[in-house]
């Protein structure tokens, strides 16, 4: 069986009692974090640019997260994914370097609500969606940054797609077609990484429209390719340049319905590329010990994998003078800067008063790399940080994420209620949560998405 129709296959017949219960609350919890990381940021420079663009294209009936304005329904999923994924606060699947809800979730409330599904029926499409984005990611055994392209959204095309699909009711085939026409519309560019622009997040709801679009074109009838990882410029081979070789599309399959892989994404605590969380976690512990002083900090190295040096160390000169928010969020030099003198790294921490900071840029550039040999990337990231003071002292720490972050459900909780306290009070707040934790006992999902407005 091609590929494509196995996932086709496992989208269109999932049955809610085969989902294991804990399967289903993970998934409930990632709903959970992109909404809050989406109400968060609303406040941003990029959201309010963002959604004035997109507004000259009309209005509609779909939600916009944390807006009173309402768009048609691929204009206010491009809107919500780039919410969820603009502040980099959104969760990461780390076999497959793949932020799933940013993609996922958008399409899954949209085209819920504008189907009219139950909230239990939303809740399965997410869990479709985050499945299959994250097996077509860890099929690609993190080769595609390297490549120049973003997995989130060459994956989140494909697996919006099956969401979509599922929520229009196609049967097998018309799913495998939906596949092979999301491929053709697959796309998203690693460059802003460099430059710190803002491209980067609009991929992820870019993907959740192509996905429906590609969804709602196979249910007319129309007739896309069928091998869309088999064939001779299938998926792989199309985004992952000369790292295809390394690719392993039997991961896709190998225990589908049965093995749950999208239970490992880790669910972010700090609003920067996943690549710089076990840097951080060093780093503050370093900090944590009272005799170390930011003023007193000689010089600082750590020692990084290979992959995500163009993420987050190079440009060199341009990762240690961040001049936007963004690129402050994909900036290594700045991160240790921030974590050694503050013992944070939150999102005050990407404000222009603090990455302007004279401090923090005087520590900044104190920070250099090395490639480590011993990096296990891609099935953890690793982050090595050795500080040297200027009495001598050499203060050496390395952490894991092996492959999740650490995240309790109580600390994930009060993440979302931190998030959203920026935009409503704490009855509200309550309320959201728990609709939200509850959304398979919803008989409409529409009330949710009412709930998501201003």
């Amino acid at each position: 069986m091609l590929i494509a129709s196995a996932l086709s296959e496992f989208a269109s017949n999932l049955k809610y009692a085969a989902v294991p219960s804990a399967v289903a609350r993970r998934a409930k919890l990632l709903l959970l974090d992109a909404i809050g990381v989406a109400f968060a940021a609303t406040q941003y420079e990029f959201a309010k640019k963002g959604l004035a663009g997109i507004r000259r294209f009309g209005g509609g009936d779909a939600i916009v997260i944390g807006s009173e304005c309402t768009l048609n329904l691929r204009d206010a999923v491009l809107m919500n994914g780039m919410l969820v994924h603009g502040l980099d606060y959104d969760d990461t699947y780390l076999p497959g370097s793949v932020h799933l809800t940013s993609s996922t979730v958008p399409c899954a409330l949209g085209m819920a609500a504008a189907t009219g599904a139950t909230g239990r029926e939303l809740l399965m499409a997410c869990i479709v969606g985050l499945e299959t984005g994250a097996r077509i990611g860890l099929g690609g055994k993190g080769g595609f940054q390297l490549a120049g392209f973003h997995p989130t959204s060459t994956c989140g095309s494909l697996s919006s797609a099956l969401i979509a699909g599922r929520l229009y009711g196609l049967d097998v085939r018309q799913q495998t077609r939906a596949l092979g026409i999301a491929l053709s519309f697959a796309s998203g560019s690693m460059q802003p990484i460099q430059d710190g622009t803002w491209t980067k997040r609009i991929h992820p709801g870019w993907a959740a429209g192509a996905g429906i679009t590609a969804a709602s074109m196979a249910g007319a009838g129309f007739i896309g390719p069928e091998a869309v990882f088999e064939g001779r410029f299938g998926f792989y081979t199309m985004f992952l340049g000369n790292q295809a070789a390394n690719a392993e599309p039997a991961l896709i399959t190998s225990g589908l319905g049965q093995e749950w892989e999208f239970t490992r994404t880790s669910i972010k605590l700090f609003p920067a590329c996943h690549q710089s969380h076990a840097f951080i976690n060093a780093a503050i512990r370093i900090a944590s010990d009272p005799s170390v002083r930011a003023e007193d900090i000689e010089s600082v190295k750590t020692l990084v994998a290979q992959a995500a040096v163009p993420l987050i160390c190079e440009p060199q000169e341009a990762k240690r003078h961040p001049d936007s928010s963004y690129l402050a969020q994909f900036s290594l030099p700045y991160a240790m800067a921030s974590s050694l003198a503050r013992k944070r790294f939150g999102l005050n921490e990407l404000e222009e008063s603090s990455y302007t900071d004279p401090g923090l840029v005087r520590l900044a550039e104190k920070v250099s790399y090395e490639i480590d040999p011993n990096s296990g990337y891609p099935k953890f990231r690793s982050g090595e940080v050795v500080v040297k003071m200027r009495d001598g002292r050499e203060l050496r720490q390395r952490e894991e994420i092996l492959p999740d972050e650490p995240a309790s459900e109580d600390s994930i909780v009060a993440k979302f209620m931190n998030n959203v306290s920026m935009i409503m009070g704490q009855p509200r707040a309550d309320e959201l949560c728990a609709m939200i934790l509850n959304i398979e006992d919803e008989p409409d999902s529409r009330r949710l998405a009412s709930a998501l407005g201003k």
